[in-house]
């Protein structure tokens, strides 16, 4: 098929290329001439595993073209994929003028039927208005139909060609035949398409995200719970997801979430409530106990230090708001290093792939180190807040020659406790008790 992806953000570059690699051709549109200069060498701008390798081939067949002329790429294409950004606004609903830039001028270009598929995560009745308003530019037919994306950082590649479910919100049946003959060969099996009209389509998109930012906040309100109770919330989790109607995943106790997706889209519902008069009070607190998260790690540093960071040697392991890419968007760890930062601590951090993004969004006098073991040197205290994989498998022996106290607070509970039984650290983290030398 000739495909059209209008948008190279996270979802629209993940998009376009792995429909390239599935042998379609692929036009992606951008107006931001750096990135396309970028995109057009082969070069990710954005850190996604395996995505790198799959652009650089596409491009080499060239399956795969990155240019600004939407008019030239729209009259290409049969399929438009619409993968505009809908950041929040001040009030928590999405912005949505980027696409409706799109939108006003793409249905002049049609030269013939074309089959408009928004992506983007728009409030409920959009994609009928889009269709009106393209209604209004053209004779040729065409269908607006809402296809929303359930891809997580970090496993984006993954997630699109082994979809859980594919759900297409359309009305149209020449729609839903194109949609099928483009997505079956992918998902290979028909019963993980799911259509269903539209609204109930973009309805479904932010029902989804705010139910996993709720587990993850239920989660660490257990994890409180556990904690002044002296009990181990790793025991708990375990206990819990075994039962097949909660399911194990998202019980991971921490310090909330963050990235491009969950607090934009509680965000979002919250605000949508009261435009009808409705309050999610459970969402509420969804939001509410996320934020707290983050300061409750920040009041396990000033408890240790007896509330004075100023001149503490820090060193910090992590910066994107998750294991597996360089996205610092709402990361829980940005906001805490940079809390600790205004309490006066000296901060050395590390991230693996996060740290040329954080230097050009951060203005924060800290240390970037080379790798986690510099950021480690004289530190009093090793403070975690990324879950990437290379920080669990750390050693230990090599921590304590170079740090100058031995303490670590860990706000993603990395580490099982026996970790810590022989070794000569104070091991603080979240919902478990602390493990303390035993010389002390």
């Amino acid at each position: 098929m000739k495909i059209a992806v209008i948008g190279t953000g996270y979802v629209g570059l993940v998009t376009g290329v792995c429909l390239a690699d599935q042998g379609h051709l692929v036009i992606c549109v951008d107006n931001d001439k750096a990135k396309l200069e970028l995109l057009q060498k082969g070069q990710a701008p954005i850190y996604e595993p395996g995505l790198s390798e799959l652009l650089l081939q596409n491009l080499a067949i060239k399956r795969l073209v990155f240019t600004e002329d939407l008019k030239t790429a729209v009259e290409k294409s049969d399929i438009i994929f619409l993968c505009l950004p809908t950041p929040s606004l001040p009030e928590g609903a999405p912005d949505l003028q980027y696409l409706w830039q799109v939108i006003k001028q793409v249905g002049h270009y049609f030269n013939g039927y074309k089959l408009l598929v928004v992506k983007s995560t728009v409030p409920v009745g959009t994609t009928q208005q889009i269709s009106l308003a393209v209604s209004k530019q053209t004779v040729h037919s065409f269908a607006v139909v809402f296809n929303p994306e359930f891809l997580r950082e970090g496993s984006a590649i993954q997630d699109f060609l082994n979809p859980d479910r594919v759900i297409i919100g359309t009305s149209s049946n020449q729609a839903r035949q194109l949609l099928t003959e483009l997505y079956l060969p992918i998902i290979g099996e028909f019963d993980k398409l799911i259509f269903m009209d539209e609204r109930s389509a973009e309805a479904t998109k932010y029902a989804a995200n705010a139910f996993l930012a709720t587990k993850i906040s239920f989660i660490n309100e257990i994890a409180n719970f556990c904690e002044a109770k002296e009990a181990n919330i790793d025991l708990v989790s375990l206990g819990i997801g075994l039962d097949l109607r909660i399911g194990p995943h998202f019980l991971q106790a921490g310090i909330g979430y963050g990235g491009s997706c969950f607090p934009k889209d509680v965000a979002a519902m919250l605000a949508f409530g009261q435009e009808i008069g409705y309050n999610f009070k459970i969402l509420e607190a969804v939001k509410t106990v996320n934020q707290q998260q983050r300061a409750l790690l920040i009041k396990k540093v000033l408890a240790f230090f007896k509330q004075n960071l100023v001149g503490r040697v820090l060193a910090v392991w992590g910066l994107a708001f998750k294991a597996n890419t360089d996205d610092i968007r709402e990361s829980p760890a940005v906001a805490i290093v940079t809390e600790l930062y205004k309490l006066g601590a000296t901060l050395q951090v590390f991230d693996p792939q996060a740290m040329l993004t954080a230097q050009r969004y951060l203005n924060l006098n800290i240390t970037y180190a080379n790798d986690m073991y510099t950021a480690v040197n004289q530190a009093e205290a090793l403070i975690i807040l990324t879950d990437w994989p290379e920080f669990k498998t750390a050693e230990f022996s090599r921590l304590a020659k170079v740090m100058s106290a031995r303490v670590v607070i860990d706000g993603r509970n990395l580490y099982p406790l026996d970790k810590f039984e022989n070794l000569d650290f104070t091991y603080i983290s979240i919902g478990r008790p602390i493990v303390t030398p035993k010389s002390s």
